[in-house]
């Protein structure tokens, strides 16, 4: 697959630029981490509509609880697997099939490397790990009052907090999209 015809002039390094403010912009205007990271792909790539839906709720570590997994890396996740995850013919309610299962061994390679990417740049993650790195401390967000704080600590605002992280993960995961032949140029 191809990016979209208007970013095919782009260099690798303009892509990935470009792909890392939109992640940015999106979380800074729209908020969901998760969400944020697969609409800066869906823009540059132009995969199903539906992707970018069904990542919303994996935002400020899963349905806002600060204690699972960072957002973006879950929205990230999503998108390798959209390119090399395992195909639902491959599943057997029925039977135990040897091949089967080595296939999800495969459809795992691209989202270890995310993940690697994160913890050789924030040490975790943990949603909540990465709010104390670049915050000094969690946030928990379905908590009003400590919203308010997350957002008066720039948390939307600051283009080096949640932002940043956003556009980081979105640029790794087409990084590896890129390295791998999903897409090309």
């Amino acid at each position: 697959m191809k990016v979209k015809e208007k970013y095919q002039d782009l260099t690798r390094d303009q892509l990935l630029e470009k792909v890392y403010q939109l992640g940015a912009g999106y979380e800074s205007n729209s908020y969901s981490c998760s969400q944020s990271a697969v609409a800066a792909l869906h823009e540059v790539i132009g995969f199903d509509d539906v992707i970018v839906k069904v990542s919303s709720s994996l935002a400020a570590g899963t349905a806002t609880q600060v204690s699972g997994t960072c957002g973006a890396l879950a929205g990230g996740i999503i998108v390798l697997d959209y390119f090399f995850g395992r195909p639902v013919e491959r599943l057997s309610s029925e039977v135990l099939i040897p091949d089967n299962i080595m296939a999800i061994q495969s459809a795992l390679e691209a989202p270890k490397e995310l993940v690697q990417k994160y913890i050789s740049k924030y040490g975790t993650i943990n949603c909540s790990g990465i709010m104390t790195k670049k915050f000094g401390r969690p946030y928990y967000l379905n908590d009003p009052d400590e919203f308010t704080k997350f957002e008066e600590a720039g948390g939307h605002s600051d283009p080096e907090k949640c932002a940043d992280m956003v556009g980081q993960a979105a640029s790794w995961a087409m990084e590896i999209l890129l390295d791998k032949g999903a897409i090309e140029l």
